[in-house]
């Protein structure tokens, strides 16, 4: 009798939904796609809402990841998190106040991973730049790289701390030579070739591909 797949969740805004890729809809549904080819893989559920927040993310998680068990009893195996983007831009003028300052967001995080990995094992993404000569988003909300750096250390050294793995994404994705190119014409949201950008990184993350103990030997 086989065993029944691991199941993944994975929650956060529109990077998860995969907006802006018209193509193959988000490296989230890529990574989804890909994986059901492959036998004994796990089962992903992408959850992603445009525009969550921490705050917002906070208040579902639990809701979201109890009820995708399948088999009675059961929970999902692991929760990927992937939010912060929507928490750096600062409203309604450029040197206005953010929707969560980088201190409230470091501290929410840290509540948040600390209840999920009382739940269930937790792996968390980095953010993406944006293109400030775009700005303002819905002529209301300025993003900047400066703070996409901030909120990315953010994120790293709450992970550390609890020692819950951590992907990097803002910095690898600047130092492309042609980052501007993976970045949609509204100036935050990923195009096709980013997500598929993104999409590279997450399918070939250490922690993620040995959580899933996929073996691709017997899947040649």
């Amino acid at each position: 009798m086989s065993k029944s797949p691991k199941q993944l969740i994975v929650i956060g805004d529109s990077s998860v939904y995969g907006w802006g890729d018209v193509n193959e809809g988000g490296w989230c549904e890529r990574l989804r796609k890909n994986w059901m080819h492959l036998a004994d893989a796990p089962v992903i559920y992408p959850l992603g809402i445009r525009g969550d927040g921490l705050e917002k993310v906070a208040k579902r998680w639990q809701q979201e990841w109890t009820c995708r068990g399948e088999l009675r009893r059961k929970f999902p195996d692991a929760l990927l998190l992937s939010i912060g983007l929507n928490d750096t831009a600062k409203i309604g003028r450029e040197d206005g106040r953010p929707q969560l300052s980088s201190e409230a967001f470091r501290f929410g995080l840290g509540r948040l991973l600390k209840d999920i990995k009382k739940q269930t094992r937790v792996m968390v993404l980095g953010l993406t730049p944006v293109k400030e000569e775009h700005m303002p988003f819905s002529q209301c909300l300025w993003y900047s790289n400066q703070a996409c750096a901030i909120y990315e250390r953010q994120i790293e050294e709450s992970c550390l701390e609890l020692d819950i793995p951590f992907l990097p994404t803002y910095k690898a994705m600047r130092n492309e030579p042609s980052w501007q190119n993976l970045i949609g014409p509204d100036g935050i949201h990923l195009n096709s070739d980013g997500h598929n950008w993104i999409y590279q990184k997450v399918s070939t993350w250490s922690s993620l591909v040995n959580w899933a103990e996929i073996d691709f030997n017997k899947n040649k």
